[in-house]
């Protein structure tokens, strides 16, 4: 078992890096339109601010991942698959949405984007989170 909170907490660190460089990219437009933001506001702006609501749906997984992670008790045996699905539908399905639009918008235009994705791509194909995985 603890080889599979050791395959989240990679997954929790790819998504981590690539949430950061999304969370960059939309800080700095945002600041573009309204003036430079104090990082201690940049949280309060992710949490309630319109233009950083795609954002959430990816915090939210982070969020519950780590959960899973740091719990005391046994990880449970659909944890680990269900969380690698969910990863798989949020930035690799072909559906539209906030976050999948924006995502490929990201995806086109920086080649930190597509590096971040291709380190969670790795771990996501060597889960086997495909489509069609149980």
């Amino acid at each position: 078992m603890s080889q599979d909170r050791d395959r989240l907490r990679d997954l929790s660190a790819r998504l981590l890096r690539l949430h950061g460089i999304l969370l960059d990219r939309e800080r700095l437009a945002y600041e573009e339109r309204h003036g430079s933001v104090a990082s201690r506001e940049l949280l309060h702006l992710l949490l309630h601010d319109e233009h950083f609501s795609w954002l959430r749906s990816l915090s939210s997984m982070i969020a519950k991942i780590d959960e899973v992670v740091d719990a005391d008790e046994p990880l449970p045996p659909e944890s680990l698959q269900s969380a690698f699905r969910e990863a798989h539908r949020l930035l690799k399905s072909g559906t539209g949405g906030a976050f999948q639009d924006k995502y490929h918008l990201a995806l086109q235009d920086s080649p930190d984007v597509i590096m971040a994705h291709a380190a969670v791509s790795r771990v996501l194909s060597d889960s086997g989170s495909g489509p069609g995985t149980r």
